[in-house]
């Protein structure tokens, strides 16, 4: 895989070319910026830039102002290749908080490792409806220690009005939800992405979330996706690095509270 060309089409096809993530979000293009607006329930935020120092902070104004006009939070993703190179510290002095990086990791599906199964005792279950995401949303809040009703709108929504677009899994074991993920699925580009990958705490460490990839993996390939992308924690980074993936960038969530 040529990294430098597949990041360059990544940021083309899934940033500067971003498609809405949900019912009732739009994008916008506002100048040398890309954002999404959405409902308080969905995910607000600039997805794309082109700035250099001349223009960084006016932009970065600009969005302040408009979020905060429409009383909505939200985040400005930062990649660890965009310009100019001080944004995060321009951000942050505009009152930006930012969250933990992690790395972004992209995979040709052709060279993934697809064989991992879930191990004894643990079964996947399909989430399509809404006793499924409350299944995976009670996962999210145990494996990571947050408030999953952002989580639960939203993926519901996506199942509900546009169920070609996301495929979500739970893990049990016997009745019990001990992982969960989904994918999500742009049409007319060559990315999915893997999101909210979470293991209760007492079942790391037993193949869980490896397995998780490969099924998910093995649907993009159903579906005709070349790439896997997915923002990556410490955690998840050394897994996915042994199934195929490969680190091309990081990313840092930068937040506004208006």
């Amino acid at each position: 895989m040529d990294h430098a060309a597949v990041l360059a089409l990544y940021d083309r096809d899934m940033r500067e070319g971003a498609q809405p993530d949900g019912p009732g979000a739009r994008i916008e293009k506002a100048g040398r910026v890309v954002r999404q607006v959405a409902a308080v329930h969905g995910w607000n935020g600039v997805v794309w830039s082109d700035l250099d120092e001349a223009s960084a902070d006016a932009a970065i104004a600009e969005q302040v102002a408009h979020y905060s006009a429409l009383g909505l939070d939200f985040e400005w993703k930062l990649y660890g290749h965009d310009l100019p190179m001080d944004l995060g510290p321009r951000l942050r002095a505009a009152g930006f908080t930012p969250e933990p990086e992690e790395t972004l990791m992209i995979a040709e599906v052709a060279d993934l490792t697809l064989d991992a199964e879930p191990p004894e005792g643990i079964r996947f279950l399909p989430a399509t409806d809404a006793a499924g995401v409350d299944l995976v949303a009670e996962v999210h809040e145990k494996a990571f220690g947050t408030d999953s009703s952002r989580l639960r709108h939203q993926l519901l929504a996506r199942l509900t009005d546009d169920p070609d677009t996301v495929v979500a899994v739970v893990a049990l074991a016997g009745d019990t939800p001990v992982s969960a993920a989904r994918m999500e699925l742009v049409p007319g580009t060559r990315f999915a992405g893997l999101w909210g990958g979470g293991t209760v705490e007492a079942w790391r460490g037993r193949g869980i979330y490896r397995a998780l990839v490969a099924q998910r993996a093995r649907a993009a390939v159903d579906r005709g996706y070349r790439y896997l992308q997915v923002d990556a924690s410490s955690q998840s980074r050394p897994i996915l690095e042994r199934l195929g993936f490969a680190p091309l960038s990081t990313t840092t969530p930068y937040v506004y509270v208006p």
